[in-house]
């Protein structure tokens, strides 16, 4: 796994990053940091007292049109570190007395991060991710990552398409969900109630889209049994500019709701839900 011939993500772009070149993500061979610090609005079994440990990586492999983080995921920004770097980073995180190790949308720089995550560390590896990721990259993590964390935005290709790029979002994201499922197994909670190991998946409603999300519910209902992994529905979707569709305006609560009566109708009891207040602004980390 390198950055020649660069297929890390689904979009397989095949670019030589070690010379210039640049695909989907925009990235180079140099891993570039935004944010690294205690994080405190991850789920509660992830957080803990002290925060997760959330590495928000630059660049990204999906680029949605209504990201929050379109400062850092559509473009360069932050600090390039190397492997040695990112573990002292990491090893800084943990003396803070952080929860676990939170990477946030790191596939594109997998061949610095997989060096730093050895050996392994004393807390937990989240994959915090898009959902969008290779099977066959997912392998190269198995044993270093103790919880996924991705998200399943769409159900419907269409709207991945027009949203993300990705008109094979739904298959390739089912595909990845399941081989995060396979090398975690059951979730499973340490004597604190803290999560050592498992998969919680999360969705965005988003204005408008409220089929999408009861698409997306059926998939995860067809998926796994109960206690099998963790549900996120989110309704914290903050208009960040785009004007596309109903994309100009935050979820309504009637449409939140719906998706959460949905849920309940399917039977999805282990996970999160969202208090309706969470759309706002002053969540979005500040990238000085």
């Amino acid at each position: 796994m390198d950055y020649k011939n660069c297929t890390l993500c689904p979009r397989q772009c095949g670019v030589d990053r070690t010379v210039g070149e640049t695909g989907f993500c925009g990235m180079g061979d140099t891993a570039l940091i935004a944010r690294a610090a205690p994080h405190h609005w991850e789920e509660p079994v992830i957080c803990g007292e002290h925060g997760a440990g959330a590495v928000f990586f630059s660049g990204c492999t999906l680029k949605c049109i209504y990201c929050q983080n379109e400062t850092i995921s559509h473009g360069p920004c932050g600090r390039a570190v190397t492997a040695k770097e990112l573990r002292k980073i990491f090893e800084a995180l943990v003396a803070q007395g952080c929860s676990c190790i939170d990477l946030v949308t790191p596939t594109h720089f997998l061949p610095t991060i997989i060096p730093a995550l050895t050996p392994k560390l004393p807390i937990p590896v989240v994959y915090n991710c898009g959902g969008y990721e290779r099977v066959e990259t997912l392998k190269r993590l198995e044993g270093l990552v103790d919880i996924y964390l991705p998200d399943f935005k769409y159900a419907d290709d269409a709207l991945a398409a027009r949203y993300s790029a990705a008109p094979d979002y739904a298959e390739t994201a089912v595909a990845a969900i399941r081989e995060m499922f396979r090398q975690t197994g059951p979730i499973h909670y340490n004597k604190e109630g803290m999560l050592e190991k498992g998969v919680i998946i999360r969705h965005l409603v988003l204005p408008g889209q409220v089929g999408n999300s009861l698409g997306v519910l059926d998939e995860l209902e067809a998926m796994f049994r109960p206690g099998d992994v963790l549900f996120s529905v989110m309704s914290q979707y903050t208009p960040m500019g785009s004007a596309v569709d109903q994309l100009h305006r935050p979820i309504t609560e009637e449409e939140y709701d719906g998706v959460l009566s949905y849920m309940e109708l399917l039977g999805l009891e282990d996970g999160f839900v969202q208090e309706f207040s969470s759309a706002d602004e002053k969540y979005i980390p500040d990238w000085e």
